[in-house]
């Protein structure tokens, strides 16, 4: 039998209970053995719960029990939550993590512990909740050159964006009800200002490129700006705002932004509503491959450390090697990626026209006294030049 560990018995810690019990039988024929969690970490107790009887206050207990070979840290926040798995991983047990803001900071320090000490520590949950693009990144895909990765990484604005497109409503709005269904916490700003984007996209980018890519210096916009009246324009062009987090090949380096995007009904992402997330892939050799599903939510998240559990149960005397080491990747300035930007401006068309040269006009029904239009691609530094002599522009939307 193989001894477990949960640390943090919230929404993720509490659903990987679960699902350890739901698939018992299921997930001991594939890891070879049963895997039953002998404590769990929490401040709080929890009376009348099954595991209230494994509740413990002090990580070092788990640390220093010689039975406990497999630890699941789902507390959140980069401390204490690195002490504890730091001290897990030195005492020679294996780790997996749902912890984004953990792994995008202390990811690659985190893989260099568990190597010297010949266990394991695996995140798949830390990006797109149940979705595989992890394992897929560095198992499946390990004979390709990934050349881009865009994806739908945060399931609370996706369903901001869906409930105002499809709805007409204002942000505001649609923000208090993804926080009246719980989609949204009561502090949003890490979903609507793409903070939580941006830090699986450096993940993702530290995966493909094997060394440490810093979240913080990724430009990231968020969707607060995004309007009723921007939506009436994207529809009248037959296409949907989403907010991606991209990363491409540029030479030697990758070029991250997270950003709304209008995207066509072509574009593989452009279905992709409410709360699902999905990962677009290029490889050089592979071509374009998509990975879709539950971005978030108890149990998906829940499945994805689970599956880790089993993988290091298969694995428990070997370190499966991860490339991502802590030398730094210099990021290429977003300013010298070309895209096509949609503008809504009080400008007249003759000043569009004298400062952005060729554009396509975009009308859109019940919306006057301004003009929309969609540039032909520069780079971003040539658009800022030139937005700044227009003047008076009211948006700007990147346009895939």
């Amino acid at each position: 039998m193989i001894k477990a560990a949960v640390m943090g018995y919230g929404t993720i810690g509490s659903g990987v209970v679960e699902v350890l019990e739901t698939n018992r039988d299921s997930i001991a024929k594939r890891c070879g053995d049963t895997i039953e969690v002998k404590y769990v970490l929490d401040l709080r107790e929890f009376p009348g719960d099954p595991i209230q009887d494994k509740i413990v206050h002090d990580y070092k207990t788990i640390a220093e029990d010689p039975e406990v070979s497999i630890v699941v840290e789902t507390m959140g926040g980069v401390e204490p939550a690195f002490t504890f798995v730091k001290a897990m991983l030195e005492a020679g047990k294996h780790v997996t993590t749902s912890n984004k803001a953990l792994v995008a900071d202390k990811g690659a320090e985190l893989l260099a512990i568990a190597r010297e000490k010949n266990v394991n520590f695996m995140f798949e949950a830390s990006v797109g909740g149940g979705i595989p693009i992890i394992r897929s990144l560095n198992e499946c895909l390990t004979a390709d050159e990934i050349e881009e990765i865009t994806g739908i990484l945060n399931g609370t604005t996706n369903y901001m964006m869906t409930k105002m497109s499809q709805e007409g409503l204002e942000f505001d709005d649609v923000l208090k009800d993804a926080q009246a269904k719980g989609y949204a916490e009561k502090d949003p700003t890490a979903d609507i200002e793409g903070h939580d984007a941006c830090r699986k996209i450096a993940i993702l980018t530290s995966l493909i490129c094997g060394r440490q890519v810093d979240f913080n210096e990724i430009h990231c916009e968020g969707i607060t700006k995004i309007s009723a009246t921007d939506i009436k324009y994207a529809k009248a062009m037959g296409k949907a705002i989403k907010l991606l987090a991209t990363s491409r090949k540029v030479g030697d380096s990758y070029c991250a932004m997270v950003a709304p995007h209008m995207l066509p009904a072509e574009h593989p992402l452009f279905p992709v509503n409410d709360v699902f997330n999905a990962v677009f892939v290029h490889g050089n050799v592979l071509g374009d491959a998509m990975f879709y599903g539950s971005g978030a939510g108890k149990l998906p998240t829940a499945s994805a450390v689970v599956a880790d559990m089993v993988e290091i149960a298969k694995n428990l005397d070997q370190n499966i090697f991860v490339e991502w080491s802590s030398k730094k990747m210099e990021l290429v300035d977003y300013k010298q990626s070309v895209n096509r930007f949609f503008v809504r401006t009080t400008a007249s068309e003759a000043a569009v026209k004298e400062n952005f040269g060729d554009v396509t006009f975009v009308k859109a029904e019940g919306v006057s006294g301004e003009i929309g239009f969609v540039t032909e691609p520069m780079t971003e530094a040539d658009y800022e030049i030139k937005a700044v002599a227009l003047g008076n522009v009211l948006q700007m939307i990147r346009v895939k």
